[in-house]
């Protein structure tokens, strides 16, 4: 029965973002995030799009998110939406590679949804067509890898022009990562998309935390080094890019992620 509502799910989930994607509008967003469990995101863009629906702690409660928002302003919250957009795109790349094209689109398509369409004011002018392109239908896997590489690209370089503290951003997309998998482990299935979402976070934040070497090993180097080791031990619970029949569980991504944090604190 698990793995029956698990392809369910999946199928349902890309069939609604699709759909959404070929209409080019917002008006469907409801409709898809019901359709993935996430209805909640269409709450006000002024706490990151999402912060209601994890203060609410519902069923699909992303308190993770609202935490990571917390007291974040100016160029620090303009990189923290731009990280959590990249992990779309990182996810993304991940899921092209196992010969997975369209649901590669469908990821990029969810994070122009989740996270850019809500506050898109937030992003400092960042122009998401290289991202959107991304999501496009039909496109051969050289295209789609050629348009999630110029997507990631984009927002490297919309980053680069921010003033951040790169620990900082790092632990914040940590626990992104790992809000969003408290809910992947529903009471009969396994939520295949915010194992995904949460796959998302985490590469994003170790991604985060290399953007930062040159600024951040120089002050202790044993701790950054330590920082990426348990960074990769933090992304290894993650077997694959899609959601197994028995994923890690909760409370070890979430004992992992203190590791992470307790390695970085010297950089903090």
């Amino acid at each position: 029965m698990i793995a029956w509502k698990f392809k369910l799910w999946r199928t349902a989930g890309a069939a609604a973002v699709l759909g959404l994607a070929a209409c080019g509008g917002e008006g469907g967003e409801a409709g898809a995030a019901g359709e993935a469990g996430e209805a909640a995101v269409s709450s006000p863009a002024g706490e990151a799009g999402e912060a209601a629906a994890g203060e609410g702690g519902g069923e699909f409660g992303e308190a993770g998110i609202s935490a990571a928002f917390a007291g974040v302003a100016g160029d620090q919250r303009t990189a923290l939406q731009l990280q959590r957009l990249k992990g779309f795109v990182l996810i993304a790349a991940r899921t092209a590679e196992t010969g997975a094209p369209t649901e590669a689109s469908v990821l990029v398509a969810q994070g122009l949804l989740e996270v850019y369409d809500p506050a898109s004011e937030q992003f400092g002018g960042f122009d998401p067509a290289p991202v959107r392109v991304a999501a496009g239908h039909d496109l051969t896997p050289a295209q789609l890898a050629q348009r999630l590489r110029a997507a990631s690209a984009a927002i490297d370089a919309a980053r680069t022009t921010l003033d951040i503290d790169h620990a900082d951003l790092t632990l914040r997309m940590l626990d992104v990562a790992t809000g969003l998998y408290q809910s992947v482990h529903q009471p009969d299935f396994i939520d295949p998309l915010e194992y995904q979402h949460s796959f998302g976070a985490a590469l994003a934040a170790r991604d985060a935390l290399a953007a930062g070497r040159r600024s951040l090993r120089p002050r202790n180097a044993a701790a950054y080094d330590e920082g990426i080791a348990e960074f990769d031990r933090f992304i290894g619970l993650w077997p694959q890019t899609s959601a197994p029949e028995q994923p890690s569980t909760y409370q070890s991504v979430l004992a992992q992620s203190s590791r992470v944090r307790l390695a970085l604190s010297p950089l903090l």
